[in-house]
């Protein structure tokens, strides 16, 4: 059988392999792409952003219900459940429907799915075991293959008593307590998950603060809001052994600074440390791929790895693991391929946190533009001054924006509070189009909305907020 060749090999359809397939048919291409899974749609769609948001979804449901309906005005007669099993099969149908959309859209632009692993021989050639076994060749060769869990020496993750994120989506019942190895975004998600749920949840973090990487005043805050729903902290602590039994899993933890060894016992430990480049079997090597001192794909401003025809986007290069940020690469490299000169503004990527109240931020923190020697004015504004919140009663939290002295121009911005992942697509706006924080509060926001808080935090970074 003759070779099958295309103009474009994705490897990995995760959202950025996905996205960029599409948008490359679109532009007429001949589109390929190779995916070793069941399923389409990568980590994102499969075990991660969707499935984790249902169940952040349904376990909010099922809090407010049980904790925040009577002051509303709403009784509710008789004992309020889980029925998890149904909770569960509620995240699997968002998941498949997700799958079934991406098919579609594969079908709808005649998209090739090359089903199995791939793995580059140099060339321009792309070898498939599985499925779709053969050699493929291709103009253009992108890794879109996305990341795996980040393990923690001496662990051993058995998804059973000790999981990572992907066991922490489908446990059978919910654990009297669990202890949460990360202070992260994902540790504290599916940490929330199940606590709404009735474990007890404490989050060990190796550093001083959770959310190592916001806005430390929003890290601090965050930290308080947690509390108060019954989450507990270990800051400055390190794990250095889990042991399953019969009865739990046994914890060995000591001061990440050095001291006296404890343990604990959880019933469940997730781990959740972070995530890595997924590099592993692709023959990277062998095709003049080179890899950083991190495990990325090295790339240049254009995706161009060090072998000619071979490109990188998302989570197996440099930048924020997040799917958006693989989503716009995928696009960008498709536009580029195609010889148009579309571009990506790193600093104006949204990072969203889907706890309760949400954590949003784009953008420079506090603490970057000290150590860049940036001077900057502060605008913030508690959600406790908003009408909305207050009629939600959501009021905790606050907007921060951060504007540059010299440039008039925003630089940053963190929100903490209800639909906070909503709320910052105005300031990613406003950084993208190197808007001031006078172009937000000039801008006419409605009343009584959550978006108003955005308004006030901008008229307060030049001192003149109205409600407070």
């Amino acid at each position: 059988m003759s070779e099958q060749a295309f103009d474009v090999i994705i490897i990995g359809a995760g959202p950025g392999g996905y996205t960029m397939a599409i948008r490359a048919a679109q532009l007429g291409m001949s589109v390929a792409v190779v995916e070793k899974d069941a399923g389409l749609g990568g980590t994102c769609t499969n075990v991660g952003c969707i499935p984790s948001k249902a169940l952040l979804h349904s376990s909010e449901l099922y809090h407010t219900a049980a904790h925040g309906f009577t002051q509303h005005g709403i009784k509710i007669a008789g004992k309020i459940d889980i029925d998890l099993p149904a909770m569960m099969a509620q995240k699997q149908s968002v998941v498949t429907a997700s799958n079934k959309g991406i098919e579609f859209l594969f079908k709808k632009n005649k998209i090739t799915w090359l089903k199995g692993f791939g793995k580059l021989l140099g060339g321009g050639k792309v070898e498939v075991d599985g499925e779709s076994k053969g050699t493929y060749s291709a103009k253009h060769i992108v890794i879109a293959t996305g990341s795996e869990v980040t393990p923690l020496k001496g662990i051993e993750i058995d998804e059973k008593q000790v999981v990572s994120s992907t066991g922490a989506l489908k446990l059978p019942s919910v654990p009297k307590n669990m202890v949460v190895i990360g202070g992260g975004v994902i540790g504290l998600e599916l940490g929330s998950v199940w606590l709404r749920l009735g474990a007890e949840v404490t989050v060990v973090e190796f550093l001083d603060r959770i959310l190592p990487t916001n806005d430390g005043e929003v890290s601090k805050q965050m930290q308080r809001v947690l509390a108060k729903q019954g989450m507990k902290f270990k800051l400055g602590t390190k794990v250095t052994a889990a042991k399953p039994g019969k009865n739990g899993v046994t914890l060995t933890m000591e001061p990440a600074a050095g001291g006296d060894k404890e343990e604990v016992t959880a019933d469940v430990v997730l781990v959740s440390i972070g995530r890595r480049p997924f590099t592993t079997g692709l023959g990277l090597e062998a095709a003049g791929v080179q890899l950083d001192e991190r495990g990325r794909v090295k790339t240049d401003g254009h995706f161009n790895t060090t072998a000619k025809g071979v490109y990188a986007i998302g989570d197996a290069i440099i930048g924020p693991m997040l799917a958006h940020k693989a989503d716009e690469e995928g696009m960008v490299l498709a536009e580029i391929l195609a010889g148009q000169k579309p571009h990506i503004n790193y600093d104006a990527i949204p990072g969203v946190v889907y706890t309760w109240p949400e954590v949003a931020s784009v953008g420079k923190t506090e603490e970057e533009l000290k150590a860049a020697s940036i001077a900057y004015k502060v605008g913030k504004f508690p959600f406790t001054a908003n009408a909305r919140a207050r009629a939600m009663t959501m009021t905790d939290g606050f907007v921060k924006i951060l504007e540059d002295e010299k440039t008039k121009k925003i630089v940053g911005a963190h929100i903490i509070g209800a639909d906070a992942g909503h709320l910052i697509q105005e300031l990613v706006m406003a950084i993208e189009f190197g808007a001031s924080a006078e172009d937000i509060y000039r801008t006419v926001h409605a009343h009584p909305a959550l978006t108003e808080a955005v308004k006030e935090a901008a008229l307060a970074v030049d001192g003149h907020t109205i409600t407070i």
